[in-house]
C-alpha cells in the first residue's frame, strides 16, 4: 500500500474560505478517481509557527495508482486551484 501525504500553506487573502473549498474539492476525488483508495482532509487549528494550515492523507493500492491520481484530470483541477491560493506545501510518499 501506497501512503501520500501533503501540507499546505495558503495566502491570506480569503484563507478560511479557501481552505474550506479545497478540502471540499479534495474530499469530491473520492467518488472520481478509480485508484483512491481513501482520503482524509484536516484544516489545522495549531497556533505553532512551524504548523501548515492543511493536511491530505491518501492511500492507494500501488505506486501506479498514485501516479494514476496525480495525472487525473479531476485532481489536475483541484491542483490549479490550489496552486492559485497556496504559499508553499510539502509531501511524502512512502510504501507500507
Amino acid at each position: 500500500m501506497v501512503k501520500h501525504i501533503v501540507m499546505i500553506d495558503f495566502k491570506e487573502e480569503n484563507k478560511k474560505e479557501n481552505m474550506q473549498k479545497v478540502k471540499t474539492m479534495l474530499e469530491a476525488l473520492v467518488e472520481q478517481v478509480p485508484t483512491l483508495i481513501s482520503m482524509e482532509v484536516g484544516i489545522n487549528f495549531s497556533q505553532e509557527e512551524r504548523a501548515m494550515d492543511l493536511s491530505l492523507y491518501t492511500t492507494f493500492d500501488d505506486q501506479a495508482g498514485l501516479e494514476a491520481y496525480a495525472t487525473h484530470p479531476a485532481h489536475l483541477e483541484v491542483l490549479s486551484f490550489i496552486k492559485s491560493v497556496a504559499t508553499g506545501s510539502k509531501v511524502s510518499d512512502y510504501i507500507v
